[in-house]
């Protein structure tokens, strides 16, 4: 699957700069990137804070790379789960996606990275914008791509409504503490998939 968003510093990461990137990936997640000081961060990683900003430039710029990987990860652990499940066609694709919410979300119990970052950076010119919009828009387009291929009429309105599903249960399974969120939006999805008119 393409990717989109920000990529990881032009250099490749020293040993130091992978320890930077592990533990602020860590540290960000867990406990949110306003909470998370280049302090806290270089302790973590057992650098100096000049170690820090020669790799990464700013706090801003780490923020970015976390999030850049985390996109990375997320495309690996997507891409498993579609070669495990096999779907037979484009339609079991899109609930494979939405299927493997399920995985995903029992190892992030905090929810989506990328919407607990954009609550936080709320600036549209932040470095890490970029790889969050990116990352909504290339699933979107995932779903454009896979309904035209199942042969459903106006693609881009049913892919506004599989986005809205699948990130609505991100949210619900963070904010409103709903477990059963991604099944919920699963069935949700196949039943807006039965309904939908072919073109």
């Amino acid at each position: 699957m393409e990717r989109t968003g920000v990529e990881e510093p032009a250099k490749p990461l020293t040993a130091a700069g992978e320890r930077i990137l592990t533990a602020a990936s860590t540290l960000f997640y867990e406990q949110g990137i306003r909470a998370v000081g280049v302090d806290a961060i270089a302790m973590a990683a057992e650098v100096t804070k000049k170690t820090l900003y020669d790799r990464f430039g700013s706090k801003d710029r780490l923020i970015a790379a976390y999030l850049d990987r985390r996109n990375r990860v997320w495309h690996a652990f997507l891409d498993e789960q579609l070669e495990r499940r096999r779907p037979g066609g484009p339609e079991e694709v899109i609930l494979a996606v939405f299927a493997a919410l399920t995985d995903w979300l029992a190892e992030s119990r905090r929810g989506c990275g990328f919407i607990n970052a954009s609550v936080e950076l709320a600036a549209p010119d932040h470095p890490a914008m970029p790889v969050i919009v990116g990352q909504k828009q290339w699933l979107r387009a995932e779903f454009v791509a896979q309904a035209r291929l199942a042969g459903f009429a106006e693609v881009e309105e049913l892919a506004d409504r599989l986005l809205l599903l699948h990130e609505g249960a991100l949210v619900s399974f963070r904010v409103a503490a709903m477990e059963h969120a991604p099944e919920v939006a699963e069935r949700a999805a196949a039943d807006l998939l039965a309904g939908w008119p072919r073109g």
